[in-house]
């Protein structure tokens, strides 16, 4: 590609319209290791036209940038396609409630100083305990509203992962509203997971680990909490003809195209199956190596937990992450609660030679888009979203030294 097209000699006039908010909706990076989906181009120039990206080409002794990137790696801006820090951001310790547009903004500076240009915030759909903030049908609608109202023209591009409890019949009812209000909207698809955090199935099959939750967070006996699962499953053991409508009722969603579904959790082959003939989209953190590897031969994108890989383990005794990269059998990480865990889980793969460097970036930046099925971000080519991100790579962990969200032009998928 000709760079007379996409960088300047010294006499011409450098870009106009640079903010502190962010850059303009032309301009040129230089001198950046830019990671490709393929490959990593040394000593690179991205060209920005009108908020996309127009070029990525060796940058050429002799022609100036608008900005030179030091060396810094230039990575497509995250994409978080599972997010429920804005839940611990308004509740950030018992009883301490803060208002919701407030934790909003809040988070939004933690989701930009961890590279994340868009990102899912999880609403949860269902009326229960919750672990830490309490779920409430008012609540989640509190976040619909004011992840619209903030939108995506700011610094970042907020959006809603709709979370369905399929035991509960108020979030059932609650979420056919929901979908009935929004029709078929015009910014991308309707995300939807389904899940079912019943004790002893799922994410956790093993119900030690909810009683040992419960006792560290809630300052209950082991006896205590033993109960209170008893009382929990049996309750839930009786609204099995709720779930079997939610997720009849979902499955017609898919399948008509009004939903992109995720199913949360899956354990077995078996249950990717009945997540397939459902018209499920995306295996959402697979609790055994077993699912994760049906669902990748069912082509369906799998997402796992950055948390996880940061720590080398599931928290209650489920499938490693690394693990499963190491196989080939994750195609996205999210942050499940810790967008700084993204970048640093990205880079911490590649380091222990788990996987190159382009295909971990990949997890968090392409992979991630087409989890969402976002089709106009996460990589580095021409014509996509300019959202970029320059980090310095650093030993053990990565730091974020500046975000270029796309300044115009970026439209939605």
């Amino acid at each position: 590609m000709s760079t007379g097209l996409v960088s300047r000699g010294p006499a011409e006039a450098p870009a106009q319209g640079w903010t502190l908010g962010g850059p303009p909706a032309d301009y040129v990076l230089g001198h950046v290791r830019a990671v490709l989906p393929d490959r990593v181009l040394d000593d690179a120039l991205v060209a920005v036209r009108d908020g996309r990206i127009a070029a990525v080409e060796p940058h050429q002794a002799g022609l100036e940038a608008d900005v030179d990137g030091q060396g810094m790696l230039c990575l497509p801006g995250l994409v978080d396609v599972h997010s429920d820090g804005l839940e611990k951001e308004q509740l950030p310790r018992p009883g301490a409630e803060l208002p919701l547009e407030f934790a909003l903004l809040s988070f939004e500076g933690k989701l930009r100083a961890a590279g994340v240009t868009t990102a899912f915030h999880g609403a949860a759909f269902e009326e229960s305990g919750g672990r830490g903030m309490r779920r409430t049908l008012e609540n989640a609608r509190r976040i619909c509203a004011a992840v619209a109202g903030r939108g995506g023209e700011g610094l970042v591009d907020h959006r809603i992962l709709h979370r369905l409890d399929v035991r509960c019949p108020e979030g059932l009812a609650g979420l056919r509203q929901r979908l009935a209000e929004i029709g078929d909207g015009d910014g991308g698809p309707v995300l939807v997971s389904h899940e079912d955090h019943t004790p002893g199935q799922g994410q956790y099959a093993d119900r030690a680990y909810y009683e040992r939750y419960l006792v560290g967070t809630r300052g209950v006996t082991q006896d205590e909490a033993r109960a209170y699962v008893d009382r929990l499953i049996v309750d839930r053991d009786g609204r099995l003809d709720v779930r079997e409508e939610a997720l009849d009722w979902l499955g017609e969603q898919a399948r008509a195209g009004r939903v992109r579904l995720l199913g949360h959790d899956p354990s077995s082959a078996r249950e990717i199956e009945e997540l397939c003939e459902r018209g499920g989209a995306v295996a959402e953190f697979p609790t055994t190596a077993e699912a994760a590897k049906a669902a990748r031969e069912h082509g369906m994108p799998v997402v796992m937990g950055a948390p996880n890989v940061l720590r080398g383990h599931s928290h209650n005794g489920n499938a490693s992450g690394r693990e499963l990269v190491a196989r080939g059998l994750v195609t996205a990480l999210a942050s499940d609660y810790l967008p700084s865990g993204l970048l640093g889980a990205a880079l911490l793969l590649a380091e222990e030679g788990l996987a190159p460097l382009p295909e971990t970036v990949g997890l968090v930046t392409g992979g991630a888009a087409d989890v969402a099925g976002l089709r106009d971000r996460g990589r580095l080519e021409e014509g996509l979203r300019a959202d970029l991100v320059l980090a310095e790579p650093g030993r053990p962990w990565p730091v974020v030294a500046a975000v270029l969200r796309a300044a115009s032009g970026g439209g939605a998928a």
